[in-house]
């Protein structure tokens, strides 16, 4: 389902990964916020309701629910709830560790060894929006896990691709916790601002979302590679298609 595409009025039209009666998966566009935010700018949650109920001419308000979330400058793979019952569900899933999250990242420099488990405590200011490493059992923080295998790497431009798979979902995360380790992301205007240029856009990306069906139980795997261009195109496609696939198989 892939190919097909959201008929939305007033923005790009976005890939539809996977529907049916209960479940809703796209392809989120970057830069635009997951669900209404302060900058008032159109939000992906808000754009889907509108078009659900264009597309099926559903009367009253539409039920939408937010399972995950994205930040606004990453792309990638996002799951939505059509029915509170699917939302219920696939929360537990989240809550259980039954439900996968695998990103794809260029990052400066090279990370220490080809792979390896991350363990912080993460501490956000709501005020200023930033999320910081602080020391364990800071009043209001949480522990934050990921774990990271290097790809591959590009010298002559100082940048890794590596794959990341979340075992916890905290706030910028990913952005706070490789740049801790002297690898912030490309583009990274928050994390690794020292290192980012103006307008570039931040290399994270949500490559694959498994989970198993609310009501079925099948499995569900919702898979977005990145855009074609730089950095992303420094890595030929086919390497997101073959991570794709060994994630189904399982994290390796």
């Amino acid at each position: 389902m892939g190919s097909e595409r959201l008929r939305t009025s007033g923005h790009p039209g976005m890939s539809i990964l996977f529907e049916d009666n209960h479940l809703l998966g796209v392809e989120k566009p970057v830069n635009v916020p997951t669900q209404e935010d302060a900058s008032g700018d159109p939000d992906l949650l808000t754009i889907l309701k509108e078009d659900i109920k264009e597309r099926y001419s559903k009367p009253g308000n539409v039920y939408l629910g937010l399972v995950h979330r994205l930040d606004r400058p990453v792309g990638g793979a996002m799951i939505f709830a059509k029915t509170s019952k699917a939302a219920s569900r696939l929360s537990e899933a989240v809550r259980s560790r039954s439900f996968d999250k695998s990103y794809v990242a260029i990052v400066r420099g090279v990370p220490i060894g080809q792979s390896g488990r991350l363990t912080d405590t993460l501490l956000k200011d709501e005020r200023t929006n930033i999320v910081s490493v602080v020391p364990k059992g800071t009043p209001g923080s949480k522990d934050a896990i990921l774990d990271y295998r290097v790809i591959g790497t590009s010298p002559d431009d100082n940048l890794s691709l590596v794959q990341i798979k979340l075992l916890t979902g905290r706030s910028h995360q990913i952005r706070v916790q490789m740049s801790h380790i002297g690898c912030p992301l490309y583009g990274d205007q928050k994390y690794g601002a020292a290192y980012s240029k103006p307008g570039e856009q931040i290399g994270l990306w949500s490559l694959y979302v498994g989970f198993p069906h609310p009501v079925s139980k099948e499995p569900i795997d919702l898979v977005s590679s990145p855009p074609r261009e730089y950095p992303w195109n420094l890595w030929d496609e086919r390497v997101y298609d073959q991570l794709a696939e060994n994630i189904k198989s399982g994290w390796n």
